[in-house]
């Protein structure tokens, strides 16, 4: 009897052993918002053409937003539970609705730029001042207006020597295709669209002008605390997406390819590779770098610290949240402590 118990047992053990984690139970559904045709969210895609989201459990119903000003006031409705999203909207989205930074998605300082027309991009280096009283094309509370601030300090300029002019990112296309601003405030591909349409060039980027701007991975902070599981599953990932890109780059471009028609964009493939090539990402290992506090403040700190002051600056927020209070690696630590879920996110 006890060993036909033990065998019974052991018969058992070798069945749930060889059980996927993501077949044990049903996808559970969560909400993923993004902004299309961008870089950072091409890891989305990827990961529903692989089929990773099945894999880790989860079944996402997306939404996109044009920006993240709307992204972040769709929070009020409880529209969303994680996501990508510029650092700026993130900023809002934490001092209005405790909105969590879990990641980073990319650094895009030089994805987010400052574009004149190539018959007033000589004397605008040589003489900034020009600028004075221009209008400049722009979208508020975004990371193309922080790019646009800090490259007119490195000018010796300020906005109140300009015109700031918000639009969205297409009507900034439109307008400045048809001759409107002396100057235009986008991120990529937009930059591109206007080298294209417009014989754009860039004269500044985010990077040119000394202002770090990542993009970052957010969720809901009720979300988090009742799922934590589906927040690290849904963080590894975006993370494995990162690590299979580095690997595969000519596949990569042909997914972005297909990524960014799907948001009404074309592009040539040398657009595509300056996408991947000026716009760093970061592994399991560089995130839990970028966000360490063992030394102090963390690089992730510090960067969202910018942005803070940033949207005070403009008036937009009277006080900028601590990033202490909003930037955290306990997702990311999570996903580290389980050895399948690192392997995973590390696509091993």
């Amino acid at each position: 009897m006890i060993r036909r118990m033990l065998l019974v047992a052991a018969a058992a053990t070798l069945v749930v052993g060889h059980v996927p984690p993501a077949a044990a139970q049903a996808p559970v559904a969560i909400k993923v918002s993004y902004q299309p045709s961008l870089y950072w969210a091409v890891p989305f895609f990827i990961a529903a053409e692989k089929g990773w989201w099945r894999e880790m459990g989860l079944a996402p119903e997306f939404s996109t937003f044009a920006a993240g000003a709307p992204q972040v006031a769709a929070l009020a409705a409880r529209a969303w539970d994680a996501g990508g999203t510029g650092s700026a909207p993130a900023v809002l989205g934490a001092q209005r609705f405790g909105l969590l930074t879990i990641g980073i998605t990319n650094d895009e300082s030089r994805g987010n730029a400052v574009v004149a027309r190539r018959a007033d991009a000589e004397r605008i280096r040589d003489n900034p001042q020009v600028l004075k009283g221009q209008q400049i094309l722009l979208t508020t509370n975004s990371t193309g207006e922080y790019a646009v601030l800090a490259c007119l300090r490195s000018w010796g300029l300020d906005r109140r020597d300009v015109t700031l002019v918000n639009l969205g990112q297409a009507q900034i296309i439109s307008a400045f295709t048809a001759g409107n601003g002396l100057l235009a405030g986008v991120w990529a591909p937009n930059i591109y669209t206007l080298q294209e349409r417009a014989q754009g060039v860039v004269i500044c980027d985010g990077k040119a002008a000394g202002a770090t701007v990542p993009g970052v991975i957010v969720a809901r902070a009720d979300w988090v605390r009742e799922h934590p599981d589906r927040a690290a599953a849904f963080l590894a990932v975006y993370l494995r997406s990162i690590a299979w890109q580095r690997a595969n780059r000519d596949e990569t471009i042909a997914l972005m390819r297909r990524f960014y028609v799907q948001g009404g964009v074309t592009l040539d493939d040398r657009y595509l590779a300056a996408e991947i090539d000026t716009r760093p990402t970061f592994t399991l290992e560089e995130q839990l770098r970028l966000f360490s506090r063992a030394e102090g403040a963390s690089t992730v700190d510090r960067w969202l610290t910018d942005l803070g002051a940033y949207l005070v600056s403009t008036g937009t927020l009277q006080q900028a949240p601590d990033p202490t209070t909003f930037a955290t690696d306990e997702v990311l630590k999570r996903i580290a402590a389980d050895p399948r879920l690192r392997a995973f996110a590390n696509n091993q």
